[in-house]
């Protein structure tokens, strides 16, 4: 007997998805809600379960493919017979991963990214333990494979081509030059999408200030060690920003607002979008009701968006129906942006790296002080530049005096 798999329901108004990856290839035993496949919408990546126990039939569609919901994808059967040899040539997913694009062997099932890398640095992945799910081999796993080698090896090039610059010597080795087309995946497709209606849509502009971390980083060192042990979780500088970004919003409530045809629809509570690296691109979960959690509550939950965005279990609805975000670009050294807002917000604020700057204290005397650049980028249609000035005020003076973060001011 034969069970089909089809694609469940992805969320409101997600009607397809791209497959992104098979976990069970025509043959293998699987489980009951064990998953099988992880599928890619505009927003996150998401996993198929089997229906029932089994052994995996074949797939009805590739990697790479799009599918919408209820399609069928896949087959499981469940008399414990295997999987004929026909059956399972069939499978376009089987096709995509023959040895001839890999080191010979018990050839383990890759990744159409992680194939890309074997194929690049030359490594033999039936020689490397996998530490993904079910032993899978990972992009890292790969990466330390080929740093390990003593002596790498040329990787695999398909159809290089050899140009000579006329003029040189003759006995000047050949350049290779090459090209590789890859796919977009569709959450990368929804971000270009929705950057470039940001800009066709709103009257983009950005502000600046900067902010003396001095206050705060002395706050984090004097009692990180008992918040950590206290909440399990570390203290760090999102959830000082996550409060102050809620007393300003209070203050200046066109930034937490948002245009709804010739309507502006404003707030009164703090839905946090917050910028988290995925391996697809970046995505913007949402830190419900902000403005009544404790730094404990802001920073748990960061860090279980942070973890599960690199695994692909974020939800879709974890995903929707911000007012308000806030980019740290200062994780990856960036010293200076103009942050773009994420539709139908209208405002984002991007943070910064710290670096010590000499600045001119109170005094007259001139001190290295371990400055962040902040900007504020928002929709001027809505959002006057006083307004958006003023905001960024807010932000640096609850910064700057973290007590101001304790007595709402």
């Amino acid at each position: 007997m034969s069970i089909d798999v089809l694609v469940p329901t992805l969320g409101e108004s997600i009607t397809e998805a791209t497959v992104g990856e098979w976990l069970k290839q025509p043959g293998d035993a699987v489980a009951a809600d064990e998953p099988i496949a992880s599928l890619e919408t505009d927003k996150v990546s998401i996993e198929v379960n089997a229906p029932s126990a089994g052994i995996m039939g074949k797939h009805i569609v590739a990697e790479g493919d799009t599918v919408e919901v209820g399609a069928l994808i896949a087959t499981i059967r469940t008399d414990g017979k295997a999987v004929p040899k026909a059956e399972a040539k069939a499978a376009p997913a089987a096709e995509t991963s023959s040895a001839a694009e890999a080191p010979t062997g018990d050839v383990p099932t890759l990744s159409p990214s992680v194939r890309r890398l074997v194929l690049e640095h030359g490594v033999d992945p039936t020689k490397i333990k996998g530490t993904g799910r079910d032993g899978r081999l990972t992009k890292e796993d790969v990466l330390a494979a080929a740093n390990a080698k003593s002596d790498p090896a040329p990787a695999a090039q398909p159809d290089p081509v050899a140009v000579t610059d006329v003029g040189n010597p003759p006995d000047k080795p050949s350049i290779q030059r090459q090209t590789e087309r890859v796919r977009m995946t569709r959450i990368r497709q929804t971000i270009a999408k929705r950057l470039k209606s940001a800009q066709d849509n709103a009257a983009l502009l950005t502000t600046f200030n900067d902010v003396d971390m001095t206050a705060v980083m002395e706050t984090r060192k004097k009692y990180k060690e008992l918040f950590e042990k206290k909440h399990g979780v570390r203290l760090g500088f999102m959830g000082f920003f996550a409060k102050a970004a809620c007393l300003a919003l209070k203050d200046v409530p066109a930034v937490n607002a948002q245009i709804e045809g010739d309507e502006i629809v404003y707030h009164n509570y703090a839905d946090i979008s917050v910028a988290v690296s995925a391996p697809n691109g970046l995505v913007v979960p949402v830190i419900r009701n902000a403005e009544s959690l404790s730094f404990a509550d802001i920073e748990n939950t960061i860090g279980d968006f942070g973890k599960r965005a690199k695994n692909g279990t974020l939800k879709m609805e974890e995903m929707m129906g911000g007012t308000f975000t806030i980019s740290n670009g200062g994780v990856f050294g960036s010293l200076m942006s103009t942050p773009i807002i994420n539709p139908p917000q209208s405002a984002v604020l991007g943070l910064h790296r710290i670096e010590k700057r000499p600045v001119v204290m109170a005094d007259g005397s001139i001190a290295a002080r371990p400055m962040m650049y902040l900007a504020l980028s928002y929709d001027h249609r809505l959002i006057d530049g006083k307004e958006a000035v003023t905001f960024l005020v807010r932000i640096k003076e609850a910064i700057e005096d973290p007590t101001r973060l304790l007595i709402d001011l």
